[in-house]
């Protein structure tokens, strides 16, 4: 797991504007889909969006109360680094999905304060 300024994990934001509430999860996305992530809500609906983020920026490791979530099995469910949650799969739309994995006490690889994260690692809004 990479750290610091080489870490290809961006700050994502939550589309529509600040939660009422401070989550309790910083929500991270890869380089390689922030931009579809800037464009989920034009994609998906804001209200969609706005649902994932919140589920993952509050309670990442429960069933969705809206959408479904499943955890990958196999290769594609392994953790990024130790700490990590299995990959968590979390069905967007009809035909997208969001893979991510969150860790409630991350330290971003240096020493400090550890924190709770969510790492998105993939984005595909294709059908399956």
């Amino acid at each position: 797991m990479n750290s610091g300024s080489h870490s290809p994990y961006q700050p994502a934001r939550r589309p529509g504007g600040r939660p009422e509430t401070a989550p309790r999860y910083r929500v991270l996305v890869h380089r390689k889909f922030k931009d579809l992530w800037d464009a989920l809500p034009e994609r998906v609906g804001l209200k969609s969006t706005q649902q994932f983020y919140d589920h993952v920026a509050n309670s990442p490791g429960k069933p969705a109360v809206i959408n479904q979530t499943g955890v990958l099995r196999g290769k594609a469910g392994k953790p990024i680094a130790e700490g990590f949650s299995r990959t968590i799969h979390y069905e967007i739309s009809g035909a997208g999905r969001i893979d991510y994995q969150f860790n409630d006490a991350y330290n971003y690889g240096i020493h400090g304060d550890a924190h709770p994260v969510v790492f998105i690692r993939a984005i595909n809004l294709s059908s399956h």
